[in-house]
């Protein structure tokens, strides 16, 4: 079975998701990770982010792994948390943008799902570009000051919650504007509203959902 869930960023995806895959015991699958990935090691090479050719050809370099508890490895080494460093937030939106990246990496998540069987993925195009036939889509979301304040919360700076909030937006018009799989809600999707919701109340109503199509 593959649970599709999409939505913008700070929206709660990889918590939920990978919550979700624990309560399911199924595998899970961060496909933004894998941008990551890609963008670190540009980033490392001294490739411009905006060099399309070059980006697609350092995501074909690359040996992506995946481990059923959403462990993921590059070229045999673990990539966390060098992934997650700012360097990484400023280029991901551009890098990933790419056709040619994204190409490669959706190629790869499909094998990775493959492999793995069942699968909770998560993203920003699971459900309208990498498993469009998914068993259950969801796209999560909520309102771009709560999404605000909770990546404020999870990186220790309460402070910056405006300077986020506008950062949110600017990803959210790069993510849903850009030519290549853009960010957008599949109308065959669960529209998931998460504000004021802890990670247990969504998991829950995800779970709902499945039991439904299993019924």
């Amino acid at each position: 079975m593959i649970i599709a869930i999409d939505g913008p960023a700070g929206a709660g995806k990889s918590t939920v998701a990978r919550r979700l895959a624990e309560r399911l015991g199924a595998a899970f699958l961060d496909t933004g990770a894998m941008y990551r990935a890609v963008t670190l090691a540009c980033f490392q090479r001294g490739i411009d982010p905006s060099d399309a050719q070059a980006c697609a050809a350092t995501a074909r370099s690359l040996e992506i792994g995946f481990e059923s508890d959403g462990t993921m490895t590059v070229d045999g080494a673990p990539t966390d948390p060098a992934i997650r460093s700012e360097d990484v937030n400023l280029r991901v939106s551009e890098v990933s943008a790419h056709a040619g990246v994204r190409e490669t990496i959706v190629a790869q998540q499909r094998a990775v799902a493959e492999r793995l069987g069942d699968v909770v993925a998560e993203g920003r195009d699971t459900t309208t570009v990498v498993f469009p036939q998914a068993d259950l889509k969801v796209y999560l979301d909520a309102s771009p000051a709560e999404r605000a304040r909770r990546r404020a919360a999870e990186v220790g700076r309460p402070d910056k919650v405006e300077r986020i909030e506008a950062a949110l937006r600017a990803r959210d018009a790069h993510d849903s504007g850009r030519a290549h799989s853009p960010l957008r809600y599949d109308p065959q999707a669960a529209l998931v509203l998460t504000d004021g919701l802890g990670v247990d109340a969504v998991v829950d109503r995800i779970l709902a959902l499945v039991e439904e199509r299993r019924s």
